[in-house]
């Protein structure tokens, strides 16, 4: 299919279906990439209500860059993938100290910024600049292989490169940015995984995979994700009317958001054998309150099985040599980001 055809179909089809998204009215590059960043891994629907609370939380990069860490780890909890909030608070402050709080207006300048890579930097690039700068996410993935046949493996090194080259050649010079929006609008709406609405199509005629009924077969993806399972117990510790948490460190899940004393296990261990691996001070000072359900959460990667156990103390004085934990009343815990795993715990048995 000619190149020029294929960008003006897409066109066509995106003025008459698009969305009425609040990013799509604006070239603010500020706002864009807030979007992005959002989107990214996040269902719209989802991403809405937190593209709205950054912006009015934070109206310019300059008030996001003045936000501490755990303010913007608080107000990204729910969406997940944590490290996009951290890339995203250290790219505000990027843009601030090299960038006088102006977004550079080149592919090239914006992968430089902490956080963006080639399919964030194409976005930011057109959408606000109007540059010929192709996006490639998986709905691109998923018309360019149906439409066009092509048949390398999105998961391989080589794949990605073949993508990025053909959505170069097929970009509109004349509306960047309204094409790239359409080819994803498309990817999501029209050409959808595993149902496309393939009678409705204004490129069927010329599409591969619905001349030769291939559209559940691409794109090719070979590489299957290694699922890691993993059993979380916690130990909720509370004196009076505080209870004590900890900042999760750096090389795990969750860093920098707040969870409970953690004993991690290869299985679901009952709660007096796990109060055996605690210091002796605390092991005769410990009860045993409340147990809870099984908590399950998924990640791409992992799947965690969570159980709490409340433990309540008499005072401090036995968990004082236990290094990071802090008291918290209700309140105060209520305001510190924390996993969402943790949050339907806390407002479950807790709030």
């Amino acid at each position: 299919m000619e190149a020029k055809l294929f960008a003006n179909q897409i066109i066509k089809w995106y003025d008459y279906h698009k969305r009425d998204l609040p990013w799509r009215h604006t070239k603010d590059p500020y706002k864009i990439w807030l979007s992005e960043i959002i989107l990214q891994q996040t269902r719209v629907a989802q991403g809405l209500p937190y593209y709205e609370k950054f912006v009015m939380t934070y109206p310019t990069v300059f008030d996001l860059a003045k936000a501490s860490e755990t303010e913007v780890l608080r107000l990204w909890q729910g969406l997940g993938y944590y490290s996009r909030a951290r890339n995203l608070h250290a790219c505000a402050k990027m843009v601030v100290t090299a960038y006088n709080g102006s977004f550079p207006d080149s592919y090239d300048e914006l992968l430089k910024l902490k956080g963006i890579g080639t399919y964030t930097a194409a976005a930011i690039a057109s959408f606000a600049f109007d540059k010929a700068n192709a996006v490639v996410d998986g709905n691109v993935y998923r018309v360019l292989s149906r439409v066009f046949g092509i048949k390398d493996d999105i998961a391989s090194s080589q794949g990605p490169r073949v993508f990025r080259k053909k959505a170069n050649e097929l970009i509109s010079q004349d509306r960047p940015a309204d094409y790239n929006q359409g080819i994803m609008e498309f990817g999501a709406m029209q050409c959808s995984p595993a149902t496309p609405a393939c009678g409705l199509c204004p490129v069927s005629l010329e599409c591969y995979a619905f001349n030769h009924n291939e559209q559940l077969k691409l794109p090719v993806k070979t590489k299957k994700v290694k699922v890691r399972e993993r059993h979380f117990n916690y130990i909720v510790f509370r004196v009076g009317e505080s209870y004590y948490v900890k900042e999760r460190g750096p090389k795990d899940v969750w860093q920098g958001l707040y969870d409970f004393y953690l004993i991690e296990t290869p299985k679901e261990e009952p709660g007096d054998v796990l109060l055996e691996r605690l210091s002796e001070a605390v092991k005769r000072a410990a009860v045993i309150e409340d147990d809870s359900q099984v908590y399950k959460h998924i990640l791409t990667h992992q799947r965690i099985f969570a159980k709490f156990y409340l433990v309540e103390l008499e005072n401090e004085s036995s968990i004082a040599e236990m290094d990071g934990l802090r008291a918290c009343t209700v309140d105060e815990l209520k305001e510190l980001p924390k996993p969402i795993l943790i949050q339907k715990y806390l407002e479950r048995e807790i709030f």
